[in-house]
């Protein structure tokens, strides 16, 4: 992995990052538009990490901490760059900032039907919570 390198998404990554999504993530999020990405960018800089191969954007994750709660989304690795580490690496460095901030727990938003995830996060030492059920409200 030493030619992996993670670093935080700046404002001029938002369409590369959105393009990446598209192909690589499961599912789509309200907030999968340039102004929900910049919003997150802006509040928390060095929340959505990427991980890039030879300037190449290859995996994503953010790593968001309220103060309260580290929480994992959008973890995303290119169909093409799977099962090399990179998952594995973008959660490592989620886990050494939740660390610095203070953090305690990290809570992962997963896709209930996107199995491949599932062995994903278990293999990073995460485990479901079947007794929590995620509630929403669009705004």
């Amino acid at each position: 992995m030493s030619d992996l390198h993670i670093r935080h998404a700046t404002l001029s990554d938002i369409d590369t990052v959105l393009r990446f999504w598209r192909d690589a993530a499961e599912g789509t999020s309200i907030s999968d538009d340039h102004d929900g990405v910049a919003r997150l960018i802006t509040r928390d800089p060095e929340a959505l990490l990427l991980a890039e191969r030879d300037g190449l954007l290859t995996g994503t994750v953010i790593a968001g901490f309220d103060g309260w709660r580290c929480s994992a989304y959008r973890l995303a690795v290119h169909p093409a760059h799977r099962r090399q580490g990179i998952a594995t690496a973008l959660l490592e460095a989620a886990g050494q900032r939740f660390a610095t901030l203070g953090g305690r727990r990290v809570d992962a938003m997963v896709l209930e039907a996107n199995a491949q995830a599932h062995h994903t996060w278990a293999a990073a030492g995460y485990h479901r919570e079947d007794h929590w059920r995620r509630w929403v409200k669009p705004l």
